[in-house]
């Protein structure tokens, strides 16, 4: 069998291993999002009913780390298996996104080219890794941030770096994507509304400095959770081979990590298996990980990439920077 023929073969049976594990169940998903939403809510509530400063910052630090993986809701959301209700699917990412200054319609459409374009096409919007030549021709002071890269987008750059990096992305692929555009002006309006009504309510209060302190911390603790995630999942992993399947497979990195991790996460520490077959629920992605790499050992293919997990991976890659070689695109 030709190369050709044994990469068309080896597609085949990974959809075949895995095609039934793909049916949402929205109360799985529904479960999710209201528990973590009831948990953010909460201890936003703690955190604007207490009467001291150090309460009202500890409660909204810990708000805003369950409002991270709540924000992860709107990622399944994306994909329509959050619930699989295109209308309820629709939505969460405006409500979770827009009170954040997030753009979920522009992400939305990115976000469906990186799928398409990860480890293949170095457009790729959410690509995080620096090519060489791209290093190379870069200033000096770029080039020392390329070095520190991890650092200064957790720390600094935190969640206004991944809004102004969507946006800067969507403007630039605008040009030949109008649609980009378009969608861009629509989360502009959705933004100015809930932002509008949000300070109106705590002037009303005459709270509006807590509010913007309460608005930078959730920002800060958030910036770092998903920006962290976003760095794990590819970094250091830019590779293309023999068709898409198996390109999605080895150009991203899967982490070991205890199940309520994973659940909290939306499954994304299988990342190998949400990009090979971004249609299988959160729930069912550790089983289609197995099953996958069951195909991958019938054909004595290289495993998965699976790392330590978050925290030690990120402390690992980040001192340790890596450039993309120079790849005809």
């Amino acid at each position: 069998m030709d190369n050709h023929h044994l990469s068309s073969q080896i597609s085949r049976d990974l959809r075949s291993r895995v095609s039934d594990l793909e049916t949402v169940n929205p109360w799985v998903g529904l479960w999710r999002f209201c528990s973590l939403g009831l948990l953010v809510l909460s201890f936003m509530t703690l955190a604007w009913t207490s009467h001291h400063p150090i309460l009202f910052f500890g409660y909204t630090a810990i708000a805003a780390i369950f409002y991270a993986f709540w924000f992860i809701c709107s990622h399944d959301a994306t994909h329509r298996t959050l619930t699989g209700w295109a209308w309820f699917d629709d939505l969460i990412p405006r409500l979770i996104g827009y009170p954040m200054l997030w753009v979920p319609s522009v992400y939305a459409y990115l976000h469906r080219l990186h799928h398409g374009w990860n480890g293949i096409n170095l457009q790729d919007p959410e690509r995080v890794q620096w090519t060489v030549s791209e290093y190379e021709q870069a200033a000096p002071l770029v080039q020392w941030y390329v070095r520190h890269q991890w650092v200064i987008d957790l720390l600094i750059f935190g969640g206004l770096g991944m809004i102004a990096k969507t946006i800067l992305k969507a403007v630039k692929l605008g040009h030949e994507m109008p649609v980009l555009h378009r969608l861009l002006v629509l989360d502009s309006i959705g933004i100015f509304a809930a932002q509008t009504i949000c300070l109106i309510i705590a002037a009303s209060y005459h709270r509006l400095f807590d509010y913007l302190l309460f608005w930078l911390i959730l920002e800060r603790v958030i910036g770092v959770i998903v920006q962290a995630r976003d760095h794990l999942e590819h970094y250091a992993l830019w590779s293309r081979t023999t068709n898409h399947q198996l390109t999605q497979l080895y150009s991203c990195r899967n982490l070991r990590t205890h199940p309520l991790i994973t659940w909290l996460m939306g499954g994304l520490s299988y990342h190998s298996i949400h990009h090979a077959f971004p249609q299988i629920p959160f729930n069912r992605l550790p089983e289609a990980f197995d099953r996958v790499q069951s195909v991958l050992d019938d054909y004595e293919l290289p495993a998965m990439t699976v790392g330590a997990g978050y925290v030690q991976e990120t402390l690992r890659l980040s001192v340790q920077p890596s450039l993309i070689a120079d790849y005809d695109s």
